[in-house]
Formats: structure tokens, sequence, C-alpha cells
């Protein structure tokens, strides 16, 4: 795989899939959260700094047929421009006459923003011609797009074998490289904390995980299914009935390999889903019939804090409880502080799993105090999991 560093881009014209699919205030259209902007300055910049031009294609949202204002990436314009220091161009297409005159006349440190790649279904279905087309627009390709490497789409994966040279962009290097820490370069003792609210969502990535861990923390929804399984009363918590089996294998498969497997021994249940609903603490055997736990409990903290903080590699996925909720973020609180403590004053590396988990640390401001967040959700748990992802394959 060819490299950002090992590539000049000068007299050049990249076309580079970024993901912007970024957070939309609902009626301002403003850019609520732009760290997946920021993630791809640096490969942008680079390709600037070499004297080469830029075409940034990505998707945004879901659309359902055809274009939709609230899905245009014009209203993100402004986010990237600031965040380059530079003024961009817009195309109102990603394909077509519009799109490729103002590519052809791109010149060295410039940059075009394609319209949302989504608008067409040729982008999801894999289509071929649709690739054809957004090929043209460049004579090299770049993905720096890590959270859709997983995915088999146009401008993901089927473009590339229209291209000669196909580079991997920072972003997406840095995201294997650190993916390859938890899988591949560890350190010992390994902690490895699941939370979220299925299992079914994490059954491969935890099989795969009791190979190499020394620690499981299973937190959040889906610990209430354990319990379940062994026995326990839990009230309305979150169950997954068709998964009790299976929570039953883990369980004997952890032993079997040696791994400790830590549930939380008690939660802070509640009487409703709601941020104001009657709460307080209880055994997680021992849920009342009409509560339901919400959030990891004080000596659950204290057990999967201490284990964490003295972990030299740490992967967390998921949160412990509903953190969205200020009375129920307590126990995702309590993890990032632990992780962050094993960063700064065990030298451990942690890597924190996209999606919600990303969205707690971030939210709690220690996004900067752990070694990387990674900002593909599903794409690193498929990494994770053994799959290969088309994204990658293709840049091969």
């Amino acid at each position: 795989m060819i490299t950002l560093d090992q590539f000049n881009f000068s007299g050049k014209r990249a076309v580079v899939r970024v993901d912007f699919n970024v957070p939309l205030h609902k009626t301002t259209f403003e850019v609520t959260d732009d760290i997946r902007i920021r993630s791809a300055v640096p490969t942008i910049k680079k390709i600037l700094a070499d004297g080469g031009s830029v075409v940034l294609m990505s998707h945004l949202g879901r659309p359902k047929e055809g274009p939709e204002d609230k899905y245009s990436l014009r209203h993100i314009v402004s986010t990237v421009e600031k965040n380059l220091g530079i003024s961009i161009q817009f195309a109102s297409d990603c394909i077509g006459e519009e799109a490729e005159t103002l590519a052809n006349n791109l010149k060295a440190g410039e940059v075009l923003l394609l319209e949302n790649l989504r608008f067409y279904k040729e982008e999801e279905k894999g289509n071929l011609e649709f690739a054809q087309k957004l090929a043209k627009l460049g004579n090299v390709y770049v993905n720096d797009a890590f959270g859709t490497a997983h995915r088999a789409h146009a401008s993901t994966a089927v473009m590339a074998q229209f291209f000669t040279d196909k580079v991997c962009g920072y972003l997406m290097q840095a995201e294997l490289d650190n993916a390859k820490k938890v899988l591949d370069e560890v350190q010992h003792p390994y902690t490895a904390i699941m939370g979220g609210a299925k299992i079914s969502d994490k059954i491969l990535i935890i099989e795969r995980l009791l190979d190499k861990v020394d620690n499981l923390i299973i937190g959040g929804g889906m610990a209430y299914t354990f319990f379940k399984a062994m026995g326990g009363e839990i009230g309305k918590s979150l169950v997954e009935a068709d998964r009790l089996e299976l929570a039953k294998e883990l369980i004997e498969k952890a032993k079997a390999k040696g791994v400790n497997l830590l549930l939380p021994s008690d939660s802070k249940i509640a009487d409703a889903f709601s941020n104001d609903a009657n709460a307080e603490y209880a055994q997680n055997d021992a849920i009342k019939a009409d509560y339901m736990g919400l959030d990891i409990g004080p000596d659950a903290i204290k057990v999967f804090s201490e284990t964490v903080a003295s972990s030299k590699t740490i992967l967390w996925n998921g949160p412990m409880g509903v953190f969205e909720m200020p009375n129920f973020a307590a126990g995702t609180q309590a993890i990032a502080n632990a992780v962050v403590k094993a960063t700064e004053e065990n030298g451990a590396f942690s890597l924190i799993g996209g999606g919600d988990s990303a969205a707690a640390i971030s939210q709690m401001g220690m996004a900067d105090r752990v070694s990387y967040v990674s900002t593909g959700g599903g794409a690193l748990l498929e990494y994770m999991e053994g799959k290969e992802l088309p994204g990658v394959v293709a840049l091969q």
C-alpha cells in the first residue's frame, strides 16, 4: 500500500474520498461537531503543499430519494474553509459537466468539494459506471475515509480500479496502525471494555478478543442479558431473550481461556427511561420488577476503574450507561477517567473505538488525553473481527 508520504502530488489532481458525514443542527444546518473534517485536514494540506489540487468527495446522512437540501454538503463549505484556512469551490453535483469543468480548471493549491455522493443510489450499490464518472475528476485516488472502509461503495472501493496511483491517506493509515496496537502489538495487561445495548452487535469482536485480552469488562445494556442468563432478576432492564444461551457460552469460553470476565455487580436503576425518573442503586441480580438499570453502580465503578488503571493496553467500545442523561453518566465518566489515568500515569496505549464511546470522550473533553480516538465505529469493529475492509483492499 502506498502511503501519503511516499507520493509526490506536484502537478497532480487528487480525488480524495473523505468521511465528512458530520452532524448538522436541525434548523440552521450548521456543523455541530467537526472532528471528521479536522481529521482529514493533514491529508489535504500535504497534497496542496506538494503543489497538487484536491477534489473532495463524501456522503452525508442517508438521503432516501435523490437530492434533499438537509443532506447537502454545501452546508459544510464554511466549516471546511475555516479548517483549511483557504476558500474552496463547491460543485452542485458529484458527476456530470459542472463537476468535470470545475475539476479540470483547478489550479495547484485549490480545492473543490463535490455534492453528496449518496444523492445517487449507484454510490451504495457500487455501480461501475458511476465509479468511472467519479474517476474522471482526477488522476490520483486517495482514500482517507476509514469510517466507510467497510463498505464496497463506488467511491470507497470500486473507483480505485480506474487509477494507476492509489494512495492511503494519513487518517486511514493512523486508524490501521492504531488498530494493530490492540490486535497484534499488544502490551499486557490488556483490558477490553465493551459497552452498549446489545451482545449481538459485539459477539464477533468479543469472541476474537477472548484470544487476546487479560480482562474483558462488560457494561451498558448488554450486561443485563448476562445476569438474566445466570438466573438473576433484572426488572425492566434491557435484555436480548434470544441471546441467553450465547451469554452463558461466553462466560464459559472466558473461563476456559483464562480471561478475567468482569460484569458490573450493581447498577443505578430507575422507574422510567428518563433523566428525572426516581433512581436508586441495586445489585444486578436483584433489580425490582418495575425498575430498569440505566448505568453501572458505585461498586462496579470501583472494580472496573482499578482494573483499567493498572492496564497497559486498553480498547474501549461502548458506554457503561445512558450517558446522554446526566443522572446516568457517572459510569461512563468514571471509565473515561480511568482510561485517561492509565494512559497518562501508567503509559498505557488506549484506543477509543468510534461511535458512542468517541462521542462520550469528546463530550467530556478528554479526547486529547487518550492515545487514539477512532473515527470509524463499524469499520473498526469489522477490522477487529478479522474481516477484510473493501476500502483497504482497494488500495493494495
